[in-house]
């Protein structure tokens, strides 16, 4: 159906209200939406109330505020932050990261002011959102994020460990620590008891086995805890405090700020950043779990405290389904019947975060931001749209109504372990370990020592002025160093070559004596202009006493002086990044010698030549490479008498004739006939020398980490062996990531088959059992050889070792004639011709294969394992994923970190 419109009716209508008629080249309007209420959301904001109950009351425990004022803030975070915010899943309310900084508010001046500030930090957060800094906010470094997370998680377990106790918390974390043993000595078992029962249930709940344990892990862990303890307690008749909600008619409400105005201004600036980062970083955490949500596999949920960047740094592919289907499916964000979520607006989401701090505050709540385990619970339930976090708020509003006899059961020691597990689980290990790797841990250490110590706001501030010092260090601080080995002297700088360390780079060349062959290796990403004149003025020098200088690095296309560089073409002409080899050669290095201006336009029409001789032998051929068809040949402009001479010719040349290489090999590249291919030889030496010079100092570190804890890929990728294939840049993925089977024609031997094909099903053995991949992809190709090898196959052809090979090729040639089976396609067009539609076959044949090995199909039953069908579109760089209607579909833009 064509999207341009006519504007007016082909055919009368026998209606009386005219038809709504639109501009043409524009769809047309849309239907007025009636509200619906989704199933999925149903269930979703189900699992999130029960969440968000016993966190609510736990957090307005820990900071000292009613308790009251925790469902407040859940309740409003779900109807106002989830029906104007920009995240369509995030679910807000109070979050945990919040609780140091209102417990110091409510403490310093009192809660009705608290409320006041709440309310004024909204109106900032309307202002930002105005401005439309959202992404700005962004910038933040995550070493300061996760420091300033665990001195929150850190404060709230040490304030929390004292109710848990039995006892009464301090003002401060240091007053805490001294008042501890004293705690401890009192001795309250009633209390000691619920804590225990809680944080045993809150353990080991989400480790239940078995499919019983399978069922019973839907209901949340908090839950459960709070629920298990209060029950005990109750049945018990335990002696111990519990919540007391007090009516609400008596619910204090916010008033006018007093005390200090340079104290309120920070009080309000504090409540602003923390609510603001949190929220925002949980959107961007939330649109990537949406991404895989499909893919993603069953596992503990995050906690309150865990850092939405945290979240949202689980990689979207290679995950099993926990639906555990076996039919190969694309990824979620290109599954047809995948409900479509929008990607999260920040700015909007700021809009949304400040109103309902607003709200909340006028109303007596706690303040409120974007919490991770709301939101992750939340998208894990199949939530589908901001219906469910609405509702998860209207169950709020029910809850706090008319549930209040069942909620003052609940002991406050039970809650206090609660958010004592949150805060102890804010400390990640994981984000310790990530900050070391990017040497960033004194970062961290320092904010959260900060945040601890002297407050949120302070300890940000300190990780801010630490941050900037190191970058600074980092930039300013360069190491050079000079050293000589068989009379070759060295010269390596590490780091940025600015002019701070002009003086030193200085000192170490002078000490490079007159007419000896140097070396200068530049480990670095930026050289500024007088670096650049001192390493120019010394060269020129060191050469004019007849010395000789190499440079070498990290800096591709360093180019200090052209005509006294020996191996010039290695540095100065390729422009090949470190990760950028592949590139066919594109820098053309034919010489090794230095070259003239006529050899320099010589070797450049040369290249032009062949690249258009290339393209029209492979166009006219088909662009193949496994097909018997002749390889394109690299011509020449310039014609020699070497390569007139026919094979007659030169078998009668005259044993007088000098040979053609002259100097034994020394000039082979400069002295050899130019029909003559590149020595490979010398293209394999430069090749590894790149590596090790450009690419290896940036691997280095993973690659010790992967040759110490050995390869754990979880996907295995089975794909052909053309040489245009770059499985992992096609895939973006690295070192350690897949497990790569490449064949002619990527075929998958029926188990059983003999002539020697075990290769490949040794492969997947190994994949599936040992490594226990979680994925198996086959990847197709446009053009491939092998597939037009099939089609043009003789039946009285010899078997040579390709034909005995190609017929395992043979049932995908054999599907594609079945007129009965529907043909594979790809979206948006048919296949070009039937060479590809061949090639679309034979992905989906290969994947009936791969289900008939043992070991895959005992994966698939058990859920532990997913297939997938992928096709590459050479000429167009893109790739396809297959669906469950056999169509080949376009891979959705998602989230990717730049």
């Amino acid at each position: 159906m064509s999207a341009c419109v006519p504007t007016r009716a082909t055919q009368p209508t026998d209606s009386a209200t005219p038809e709504r008629l639109h501009q043409p080249h524009s769809p047309p309007p849309a239907p007025r939406r009636r509200f619906h209420l989704a199933g999925a959301d149903v269930s979703a904001s189900i699992a999130v109330f029960l969440i968000a109950l016993p966190l609510s009351l736990g957090i307005a425990l820990a900071t000292g505020a009613p308790l009251q004022a925790g469902l407040v803030a859940a309740a409003v975070g779900g109807l106002v932050a989830g029906r104007f915010g920009g995240s369509a899943l995030q679910v807000s309310g109070p979050a945990a990261g919040l609780t140091v900084v209102t417990a110091d508010l409510i403490h310093r001046y009192g809660w009705r002011t608290t409320c006041a500030i709440t309310v004024l930090a909204g109106l900032a957060q309307l202002g930002l959102g105005c401005l439309r800094v959202a992404r700005t906010a962004l910038a933040v470094s995550p070493a300061i994020v996760h420091g300033m997370l665990a001195g929150i998680g850190v404060t709230i377990a040490v304030a929390q460990l004292h109710i848990v106790l039995g006892g009464t918390p301090q003002s401060s974390v240091l007053a805490n620590l001294l008042a501890l043993p004293a705690q401890v000595a009192a001795g309250r078992p009633a209390a000691l008891v619920v804590s225990a029962l809680t944080l045993t249930l809150l353990l080991l709940w989400p480790r239940l086995p078995g499919r019983a344990g399978r069922l019973l892990r839907k209901v949340p862990a908090a839950l459960v805890a709070v629920s298990g303890a209060t029950a005990v307690a109750s049945l018990t008749g335990l002696t111990l405090p519990r919540v007391e909600l007090p009516s609400w008619s008596s619910h204090a409400l916010a008033g006018l700020p007093e005390g200090p105005a340079l104290g309120l201004v920070a009080a309000v600036l504090t409540i602003t950043l923390v609510c603001s980062v949190q929220s925002l970083l949980g959107a961007v955490a939330v649109d990537k779990l949406v991404a895989a949500r499909a893919a993603s596999p069953d596992g503990a949920e995050p906690t309150e405290g865990t850092s939405s960047a945290a979240i949202g740094s689980a990689s979207p592919t290679g995950s099993a389904s926990p639906t555990g289907s076996t039919t190969a499916t694309a990824s979620p964000a290109t599954a047809p019947s995948a409900p479509r979520v929008a990607r999260s607006d920040l700015d909007r989401e700021l809009l949304g975060q400040g109103a309902a701090n607003i709200v909340s505050g006028a109303l007596g709540g706690l303040p409120i931001a974007g919490v991770a385990v709301r939101s992750s619970a939340n998208v894990r339930a199949g939530a589908v749209s901001r219906n469910s976090t609405m509702l998860h708020g209207v169950l709020v509003v029910v809850a706090a109504l008319l549930m209040v006899p069942i909620l003052e059961l609940i002991p406050l020691a039970s809650l206090a372990a609660l958010v004592m597990a949150v805060g102890i689980q804010m400390v990640s290990l994981h984000h310790i370990r990530t900050v070391t790797r990017h040497r960033e841990v004194l970062v961290y250490a320092v904010t959260t020592l900060g945040v601890v110590f002297l407050g949120v706001l302070q300890g940000v501030a300190l990780g801010i002025a630490v941050a900037v010092a190191t970058a600074l260090h980092r930039l300013a601080h360069t190491r050079i160093t000079h050293d000589e080995k068989e009379g070759v002297h060295h010269v390596r700088v590490r780091g940025q070559l600015t002019f701070l360390a002009v003086p030193r780079l200085s000192r170490a060349l002078h000490l490079v004596p007159h007419g000896a062959p140097a070396v200068v290796e530049l480990d670095g990403s930026f050289m500024d202009h007088a670096a650049y004149e001192t390493l120019q003025d010394w060269q020129k020098t060191h050469t004019a006493h007849g010395g000789t200088v190499e440079f070498g690095g990290r800096r591709p296309g360093l180019r200090i002086a052209e005509p006294v560089i020996p191996h010039a073409d290695e540095d100065a002409d390729c422009r090949c990044g470190p990760w950028t080899p592949w590139r066919n050669h594109q820098c053309d290095l034919t010489s090794l010698a230095p070259a003239t201006t006529d050899d320099a336009d010589r070797r450049r029409t040369d290249t032009v030549t062949a690249t258009s001789t290339s393209t029209s032998t492979e166009t006219a051929t088909g662009p193949g490479t496994h097909a018997p068809a002749p390889a394109p040949t690299r011509t020449r402009t310039r014609t020699t008498a070497a390569e007139n001479t026919t094979p007659e010719s030169a078998g009668a040349k005259s044993a007088d004739a000098p040979p053609d290489d002259t100097d034994d090999g020394r000039n082979r590249d400069t002295d050899r006939k130019e029909t003559d291919p590149p020595p490979t030889a010398h293209q394999l030496v430069r090749g590894i020398s790149a590596f090790q010079r450009n690419t290896a100092p940036l691997v280095r570190d993973e690659l010790e980490r992967l040759a110490r804890e050995g390869q754990r890929p979880s996907q295995l990728f089975l794909t052909c062996a053309d040489s245009r294939l770059v499985t992992s840049m096609i895939t973006s993925s690295g070192p350690g990531d897949l497990f790569v089977v490449r064949n002619v024609g990527n075929l998958v031997p029926l188990p059983g088959e003999d002539s020697g094909d075990d290769s490949v099903a040794a492969a997947i053995e190994y994949a599936v059992d040992v490594l226990q991949v979680r994925s198996i992809t086959v990847c197709g190709h446009s053009g491939c050889g092998a597939m037009q090898a099939l089609l043009n196959a003789e039946p009285g052809a010899a078997h040579t070792p390709l034909k005995r090979w190609l017929r395992h090729g043979l049932p995908s040639l054999e599907r594609m004639a079945d007129d009965g089976r529907p043909w594979a396609r790809l979206a948006g067009r048919a296949a070009a011709d039937a060479v590809e539609q061949l090639c679309l076959t034979n992905v989906v044949q290969q994947l009936d294969h791969l289900r008939a090995h043992a070991s895959v199909d005992r994966a698939l039953r058990a859920g532990a394992l997913e297939l997938h069908g992928m096709y590459f579109h050479v000429g167009e760089a893109q790739a396809y994923l297959l669906t469950e209607g056999k169509v080949f579909d376009h891979v959705r833009p998602v989230d990717v970190p730049a």
